[in-house]
């Protein structure tokens, strides 16, 4: 794996644009997340949506970019939208992998990519931007649960570890930058609370019907030893998911927002990780 470190015109301070351009290696094995293929086709099955989810991100908060007056909120918007490409452009380059190794990427993409845009076709763009938001909670829960337990990260593969720990990373930095922009330009509590509702269902069966997906294509739906080892690892009593719903239902609060949930420090050392990780090729602040 190489990388390359710059920090694009777009970037801030505080949400810098980092462009990673890993390689990722023929020899990274199909099971590559604890040898479990639950696991291993639940992140791979995200990882197909974010390309053209990010996109989506993109469109959705950049309908609304020059009606922003907060010349910070304007960089940040930039910066937001910086940071989201590149993770875009570096799962493209992971989906390809996974491809590589015979499984149905193209097939999932393009389902996502339609599924998109028909709900864009549908929704306002005040709703496509609460989407955004709602979405970006998720992520941002999943993200700082890795940086409060990066030793989550210890069954994947090493070459892949440093791709989701910059992820995780660049969610929690721009964690409030869509809801942001809604709160300024749309601002209301029932729109971002119903749709929060509704993409809780949407995200939750899809994530599923995706990973299925896989697993079927890889003969492994059958394999309950596998799914049960990988569903204790996600929901058992020290599971990823632990202490995870109160971060969820506060985003129902009337008076919510991202940063009351201060991640500095996790970011930190989360960054710090991922120097050791990959060295000279990633600065700490870059």
């Amino acid at each position: 794996m190489t990388t390359k470190k710059t920090v694009t015109p777009a970037g801030t301070p505080n949400i810098p644009v980092r462009r990673m351009d890993f390689e990722f290696d023929d020899a990274i094995p199909l099971y590559w997340f604890d040898n479990n293929p639950l696991l291993t086709m639940l992140l791979t099955g995200l990882s197909c949506t974010f390309p053209e989810g990010e996109r989506m991100f993109m469109r959705a908060v950049r309908h609304y970019q020059d009606r922003i007056t907060d010349p910070d909120l304007q960089k940040e918007v930039r910066a937001f939208i910086g940071q989201e490409a590149h993770h875009g452009k570096e799962h493209e380059a992971f989906n390809n992998l996974m491809a590589r190794k015979g499984l149905p990427i193209e097939q999932i993409t393009t389902f996502v990519k339609k599924a998109i845009a028909k709900e864009e076709s549908v929704f306002s763009k005040e709703r496509m931007l609460a989407k955004t938001c709602a979405l970006e909670h998720f992520t941002a829960m999943f993200a700082e649960t890795v940086l409060e337990h990066p030793e989550f990260l210890d069954a994947i593969d090493e070459r892949l570890r440093p791709l989701w720990l910059w992820h995780a990373v660049e969610e929690s930095e721009h964690k409030a930058v869509a809801f942001d922009v809604y709160q300024q330009q749309v601002g209301s509590y029932w729109t971002r609370t119903s749709e929060m509702a509704l993409t809780t269902v949407l995200f939750s069966f899809f994530t599923g019907f995706h990973t299925v997906q896989l697993l079927h294509h890889q003969g492994e739906l059958g394999n309950w030893r596998a799914v049960a080892t990988g569903l204790g690892k996600l929901a058992g009593p020290k599971g990823f998911f632990r202490g995870m719903l109160p971060r969820y239902l506060a985003y129902y609060r009337p008076d919510f927002h991202p940063n009351q949930s201060d991640s500095r420090a996790l970011r930190e050392k989360g960054l710090r990780l991922l120097k050791d990780y990959l060295g000279d090729k990633m600065p700490l602040a870059a």
